[in-house]
């Protein structure tokens, strides 16, 4: 039986909310012809849906389009003006809440969510969107629980995502509960694209938030930790080198940088063995090199950051 899969788009609508689900669900008719995805876009008006890229997308209208028999339903994320608009239409607000109230999974990519809040549809639930609107959401919509940082968040039959290329990680997730995890694998090895991102990842690189932050007060040490990762990187030892007291360092670094010092330090390492296994270096030589003490130790480490084991990254981004 046919998953009939609608993505829901508007005038302004962020195209790559809506082709980067489709190409996803697409890969896995191609890869397992019994996934079955039958994709659909649907807007308010139907014809052409013009992005704000500039693009035109063709979609069915609501009124030739039923709401009924829909297994994933997600709204996408629009620019600002197109965003009003589409929540200002009722027959918008009816059409969705009836798809949702049938779906097996429902939700939204990116600014998505801020239709879905404003028709009452995330009332209580745990929600994900584009970090630029994060607060906004939160702050407009408090009964709706703002994960701020996720890259996508499951509530339930909710199903919602940070911004633009994390709709692709959710709808590999989904794929992955359908059909398992080696199925998300080959779509993701046929994309192009990372494995798999947890939901729970951030929706940031972790050394670019902490050295655009951190290079306020901490540029020159966060350059030395660089280059000196299998060293003793303890917090005595950098609050010594920063000139402050231990107590005093881990403030201000945590302050400057949004991260602990422990923190800091173990995404730089993390980092620096995604590049170092990619080029086919042995995992215990890599764990000398950014300082951990074994093998082991470092894929416990990688598994729980990245949710994949060194191997499996390895696979994926190999050089």
């Amino acid at each position: 039986m046919a998953h009939r899969v609608v993505l829901f788009a508007a005038h302004g609508v962020q195209a790559l909310d809506v082709t980067g689900p489709a190409a996803v669900f697409a890969a896995a008719n191609e890869a397992r012809p019994d996934a079955d995805y039958a994709v659909e876009v649907v807007s308010p008006d139907g014809g052409l849906v013009e992005a704000s890229s500039g693009v035109s997308l063709g979609a069915r209208s609501i009124a030739e389009t039923p709401s009924a028999g829909v297994d994933t339903l997600l709204v996408a994320g629009h620019e600002r003006a197109g965003t009003r608009k589409l929540v200002a239409r009722r027959d918008a607000k009816a059409w969705v809440e009836e798809a949702a109230a049938g779906a097996r999974r429902w939700g939204s990519v990116c600014s998505g969510a801020f239709p879905l809040a404003a028709w009452g549809l995330l009332a209580g639930r745990r929600a994900a969107t584009h970090w630029a609107g994060a607060a906004e959401l939160a702050e407009r919509f408090p009964e709706t629980k703002v994960d701020t940082d996720a890259l996508y968040v499951v509530d339930g039959p909710v199903w919602t995502s940070a911004g633009v290329t994390a709709g692709i990680d959710m709808a590999l997730a989904m794929v992955e509960a359908d059909f398992g995890a080696d199925l998300a694998a080959e779509i993701a090895r046929r994309l192009v694209v990372y494995l798999r991102r947890p939901g729970g990842q951030s929706q940031f690189s972790e050394p670019l938030k902490t050295q655009c932050a951190g290079a306020r007060s901490y540029g020159e040490l966060i350059a030395w930790v660089k280059a000196n990762l299998a060293g003793d990187l303890s917090v005595e030892s950098l609050a010594a080198r920063a000139g402050q007291s231990p107590r005093t360092f881990q403030r201000r670094f945590a302050e400057q940088t949004g991260r602990t010092p422990a923190a800091f330090v173990e995404d730089l390492r993390l980092e620096r063995a995604k590049a170092l296994i990619a080029c086919d270096a042995p995992l215990q030589a890599v764990a000398g090199e950014i300082g951990y003490s074994s093998a082991s130790q470092l894929t416990t480490a990688f598994r729980r950051r990245f949710g994949v084991a060194p191997s499996i990254w390895k696979a994926m981004h190999a050089i």
